[in-house]
């Protein structure tokens, strides 16, 4: 009975990571989609579910969640080493000034949420050095004992939803048509958590050219409603 417990008071904790009214911000980023918005390179329903599905495929689920794995393990073993290569790995990777500082301010934001949770796998960490969201949020699942597994789909499902609610806005579409592409995302997401689970270190990372363009684009962008 207890152990059925625990288990539902971690997943309770893994949906309040997840829900938009989590107080880190994420509402404010589009990721390069404003800028794609911008020069018609997304323009309606299937155009937008291309490009989510296009990054979901090629950038997080060879970049974001192989190293949000190995984040995960490296707080349960308390190695400092490895948690400060993966999180320097991951900010590296970014394609741009607005991708990566977007990564270090929810990064921030969940650290600061972190500092008042009692969490004692928090002293690990070296203030000095910015976080980036995957270290803090992987630390988040640690402390609430939530499997890899579902910390992975929660943090997809989160990024999925996200940028839906931006596409919504943006395009604009209707709440409907918003759905009806997280419909279509969720049957993604099985094999993204997959193919997180059996990339090698030396086959992680990801380029993607056009969101490369688009973020930086997005920089000098005349009027704007999301950070990136």
């Amino acid at each position: 009975m207890a152990t059925h417990m625990n288990k539902n008071i971690s997943m309770l904790h893994l949906w309040r990571s997840i829900s938009p009214a989590f107080p880190i911000g994420a509402y404010a980023y589009s990721q390069g989609l404003e800028s794609a918005t911008e020069n018609q390179w997304v323009f309606d329903e299937d155009s937008a579910h291309l490009w989510i599905s296009g990054l979901l495929k090629h950038s997080v689920a060879r970049l974001d969640t192989p190293v949000l794995l190995r984040l995960a393990r490296a707080w349960q073993n308390k190695d400092k080493a490895q948690l400060h290569y993966w999180n320097s790995f991951l900010l590296a990777s970014r394609e741009s000034r607005e991708l990566r500082e977007e990564d270090q301010h929810l990064g921030m934001a969940l650290s600061r949420l972190l500092q008042n949770s009692d969490n004692p796998l928090f002293e690990i960490w070296d203030s000095e050095h910015l976080p980036s969201f995957a270290l803090m949020y992987s630390l988040y699942t640690t402390h609430w004992q939530i499997s890899e597994n579902d910390a992975v789909y929660g943090y997809l499902w989160a990024w999925c939803e996200n940028q839906v609610a931006a596409a919504i806005k943006l395009i604009p579409l209707g709440q409907t048509a918003g759905q009806r592409i997280l419909t279509q995302l969720i049957n993604d997401i099985p094999l993204t958590v997959d193919s997180a689970h059996t990339l090698a270190d030396d086959d992680i990372g990801a380029t993607l050219p056009g969101l490369g363009i688009c973020s930086a684009l997005h920089e000098t962008q005349y009027s704007r409603l999301f950070r990136s």
